[in-house]
């Protein structure tokens, strides 16, 4: 049912693509809604504040961003916070709570699941309410990158690379990220003061948590760099540093 008003939205009203492939994931999501449990219903309201301090952030920044790289001043488009629980339907495939939280260009979503920052926590040794921000701010990060064609730029050089080469460039989009999160922490605590005494420290141990150095010697297993594809700890760390500058 769901694949036959996609189709009748193409061809009858004329609808692009893109738009119609976001629509009916929305319809999807929509209904297969994930309602936090009751021990996750603080942490899904305080992923929820976190995203509205991005776009209160963004929302002042971002034009002037637009300007430097594109020669336009677009309003900042907010992207919709998808909560789920083990897997999802999204318009770049079917999302999986092992990737961790993610951004879908496809459908200008965040996609989270809850369970993740009981693992940054446990199993990365992260814990702290700005190790999660972080994580939430550098995913929003990959939505600034999306209407600026930096998304673009670098998918379209997936068949045209080697693996390795494809790598290095997914680490600098992914570096890019963590140094928006940065940038997006700066432009926070200029406006509301909020940060505590901690905060960002607890955010740089994230950033070296999440390094593909640590999680691959956490495998257990040896560092391949050629097999990296969002950075190392410190690669990470310096980026989001730079960001908060």
């Amino acid at each position: 049912m769901v694949l036959l008003m996609a189709l009748f939205a193409i061809f009858t009203q004329k609808k692009p693509v893109q738009q119609v492939v976001q629509e009916t994931m929305q319809r999807q999501q929509q209904q297969l809604a994930y309602e936090p449990t009751p021990e996750e219903q603080e942490l899904a309201a305080f992923t929820r504040v976190v995203l509205a301090y991005t776009e209160d952030v963004w929302k002042n920044i971002y034009p002037q961003m637009a300007l430097k790289y594109r020669g336009s001043r677009p309003q900042y488009e907010e992207p919709i916070l998808v909560l789920f629980s083990g897997v999802t339907p999204t318009a770049c495939g079917t999302g999986q709570a092992g990737m961790g939280p993610f951004y879908c260009p496809g459908d200008n979503q965040v996609y989270i699941d809850l369970s993740f920052f009981n693992e940054l926590e446990e199993k990365f040794d992260a814990p702290g309410n700005f190790a999660q921000a972080y994580v939430i701010a550098h995913e929003v990060g990959h939505h600034i990158q999306n209407p600026l064609g930096i998304s673009n730029q670098v998918q379209s050089q997936r068949q045209r690379l080697s693996k390795e080469a494809y790598n290095r460039l997914s680490v600098k989009q992914e570096l890019q990220a963590d140094y928006l999160a940065g940038v997006w922490a700066h432009h926070t605590q200029r406006q509301f003061d909020v940060l505590q005494c901690g905060d960002i420290e607890e955010g740089i141990r994230a950033a070296m948590a999440v390094g593909d150095d640590m999680i691959q010697r956490k495998a257990p297993g040896r560092v391949v760099p050629e097999n990296f594809t969002h950075g190392s700890s410190e690669q990470r760390i310096r980026w989001f540093t730079m960001g908060l500058k």
